[in-house]
């Protein structure tokens, strides 16, 4: 999900934005600290460290006030808000430092872009069509995501986690996994040459080094392909590697829209099972996918949607939507 505005309408834009990211971080490793702005160093030290690094609970202070006034540029305000949110921003190694040290450069790193956005709006940027249509694709994009991410981040408890683990994964058939390697010719008679060579005692691994176009797995993997399930190839090539024994060289070149291929196949197992931990990043991944779909479906349902053609007329039968693939 977006967490903020991503500044990439320019490269003279996106550099300005490096080297402020870089000065706060190199004026950072040159400085002892700083004694000013106690305060500020009080209000945004959660935010600016780690949860591990924070001290162990204490009696609760006041909070502080976002609205607190830090800096202004002509008469537009910097508040502590505007540098707590700044802060969350941060690398990891940035926010290894002291806040003393963080805060004032944040301060001064917003009163660069402040400066930067004045001047830009004194010029009459903001109406450029190029512009302006670039600010409202970049507020769209913003709500967008804002709306998603509402609809989304509470489903994505550890119970919905497990929920989806357990049906696609805990609950399936292990699937039969191959550990082949193969070499990969553009005709059929240097595949047969090489059957022949291999069955008179050739090396594999060599072979492939030397003759196969597949050059990925050529090489210095002597055509090995790891180890596969049946669906991550095309069929041709799969129907044969799974019905062939440990040990086995194909003695007919197999044909693929690829070429014409020697197969060996290492060995034959039942993949194992992975874990919750071992999936549990994936598992987030495809039920954000799906949620969001859901999100997208229901949103469609409440528009009038209507599809031009060439001409600007309204197409009475629009084309079908792609169809998301399932996760598993």
């Amino acid at each position: 999900m977006v967490k903020g505005l991503s500044f990439n309408h320019s490269e003279t834009t996106r550099s300005f934005m490096r080297l402020s990211r870089s000065l706060l971080l190199c004026t950072a490793a040159l400085i002892g600290g700083f004694s000013s702005a106690p305060l500020m160093t009080q209000a945004v030290a959660a935010d600016a460290q780690p949860a591990a690094t924070q001290p162990a609970a204490q009696p609760a202070k006041p909070a502080a006030d976002p609205n607190m006034l830090l800096a202004t540029v002509n008469d537009q305000k910097i508040t502590l808000g505007d540098v707590q949110r700044a802060a969350t921003s941060l690398p990891p190694e940035a926010r290894q430092l002291q806040p003393a040290v963080i805060i004032p450069l944040l301060i001064n790193q917003l009163i660069d872009q402040k400066a930067i956005q004045l001047q830009a709006d004194k010029e009459g940027l903001a109406n450029k069509p190029v512009v302006k249509a670039a600010m409202e694709a970049a507020a769209n994009n913003v709500l967008q995501n804002a709306y998603l991410e509402e609809q989304v981040a509470p489903k994505l408890t550890d119970a919905a986690l497990k929920d989806y683990y357990q049906v696609h994964y805990a609950s399936k058939k292990p699937e039969e996994e191959v550990h082949a390697r193969h070499i990969l010719v553009d005709s059929e008679a240097k595949a047969q040459s090489i059957i022949r060579q291999l069955n008179m005692g050739a090396d594999f691994a060599k072979l492939a080094g030397r003759l196969s176009t597949d050059k990925a797995s050529g090489g210095t993997n002597g055509g090995d392909l790891g180890w596969f399930k049946r669906g991550d190839m095309i069929p041709d090539f799969s129907n044969v590697a799974f019905s062939m024994k440990s040990g086995s060289i194909t003695q007919k070149p197999v044909h693929t829209q690829y070429g014409w291929h020697v197969i060996q196949v290492l060995g034959t197992r039942t993949a194992p099972v992975p874990s919750f931990e071992q999936v549990r990043d994936q598992i987030r991944r495809d039920l954000i996918r799906q949620e969001v779909r859901k999100v997208v479906e229901a949103a469609e349902k409440q528009a009038h949607i209507v599809h031009y053609d060439a001409k600007g007329q309204p197409i009475t039968t629009p084309a079908p939507a792609a169809s998301t693939p399932a996760a598993h």
